[in-house]
C-alpha cells in the first residue's frame, strides 16, 4: 500500500510538472476598461488573480498583496485598503474598484507575496502592471515607475499600451533596478478563459526573445486581454523548509487588443 502511495505522489508530481511546462503562471491586473472617455462611468473595476490564463485555469493560491497601487504623473497612490478578497475554487482572488478623478494615464502596479512552486522546486513573484487612459490624456504611459514605487522589475511599454488593434505590433523594454535586462525571455499568452483552442500545447504560452537592450515585439493575433511576462531569477534564494531555493520574478504588463471593425 505504501509503495502504491508513493506512486501516485510521484504520478500527482509528474502531471504537476507537465501542465507547468505547457501553461505559463501569470498575474492578472486585468481592469473592466483600459480607455475611459468622457462619456463612460468613471468608476472601473479589477479582477486580480494568479493563474494560467490561456486555460482559464487552474487558480493558484494569491495571498494578499505586498503592493497594490497606481501612478498618476507625479503622484503614487497605495490601494492595498481597497482590495476586497473573492474566493473561487476554494483560493484567494482580488477585486478592486477605483474612481477616476481627472484626465491621465493611471500606472496600476502589484507585487505579490512570493508563491511556492512545488513542481518547479522555486518561488514565484511576478510584478504586474497595467495602464488606463482616461479623459483623452494619452501622455505618461511610457515612464518607468520602479524606482517610484519601489518594485525590482517592470517592463516600460514603448508602444501606446492601450487603443491597440488585434494585429498591431507592441513593442516594450525590460528593466530590473532601472536598467535595460538583455536577451530575456518573455512569456505571452491570450487570455482565454477556457474557450480558445490551441492547436498544440506549445502554442499556449508564445515565447519572444528581448535584445541586447532589453526591448521585445509581439504582434497579437487576435482581440483580447494579452499578458507579456519578462522572466528573471531573483538577486536573492529565499528559504523553503530550511533550504535556499531560487526566485523567478517577472516584469508582467496587461494589455487589450481591440478587433477593427
Amino acid at each position: 500500500m505504501k509503495r502504491f502511495l508513493g506512486l501516485c505522489a510521484l504520478c500527482m508530481l509528474l502531471i504537476s510538472a507537465m501542465v507547468t511546462a505547457t501553461s505559463a503562471h501569470f498575474a492578472m491586473i486585468i481592469p473592466s476598461k483600459d480607455v475611459v472617455g468622457k462619456d463612460d462611468k468613471k468608476e472601473i473595476g479589477f479582477l486580480i488573480q494568479f493563474t494560467h490564463p490561456f486555460e482559464g485555469g487552474p487558480l493558484m493560491q494569491m495571498d494578499k498583496p505586498e503592493k497594490f497601487g497606481v501612478v498618476i504623473g507625479e503622484q503614487k497612490v497605495d490601494l492595498l485598503g481597497v482590495l476586497k478578497e473573492k474566493k473561487i475554487e476554494g483560493k484567494s482572488t482580488w477585486d478592486a474598484n477605483f474612481k477616476i478623478t481627472k484626465p491621465a494615464d493611471y500606472i496600476f502596479f502589484l507585487q505579490p507575496k512570493p508563491y511556492w512552486e512545488p513542481a518547479e522546486d522555486k518561488f514565484i513573484v511576478h510584478v504586474t502592471k497595467v495602464i488606463v487612459d482616461a479623459l483623452g490624456a494619452e501622455e505618461g504611459w511610457d515612464k518607468p515607475i520602479a524606482e517610484k514605487v519601489g518594485i525590482p522589475v517592470e517592463i516600460v511599454p514603448l508602444t501606446r499600451p492601450y487603443s491597440l488593434y488585434a494585429g498591431n505590433l507592441f513593442k516594450g523594454q525590460v528593466l530590473k533596478n532601472g536598467k535595460p535586462v538583455p536577451d530575456v525571455d518573455i512569456e505571452v499568452e491570450f487570455w482565454g478563459k477556457g474557450k480558445t483552442k490551441a492547436p498544440t500545447d506549445a502554442h499556449v504560452t508564445q515565447v519572444v526573445k528581448a535584445d541586447s537592450n532589453g526591448v521585445f515585439s509581439f504582434a497579437m493575433p487576435k482581440a483580447g486581454w494579452w499578458g507579456f511576462a519578462a522572466l528573471m531569477e531573483g538577486d536573492k534564494p529565499m528559504k523553503h523548509e530550511g533550504q535556499d531555493k531560487k526566485v523567478e520574478v517577472g516584469a508582467v504588463l496587461w494589455v487589450h487588443a481591440y478587433p477593427m471593425e
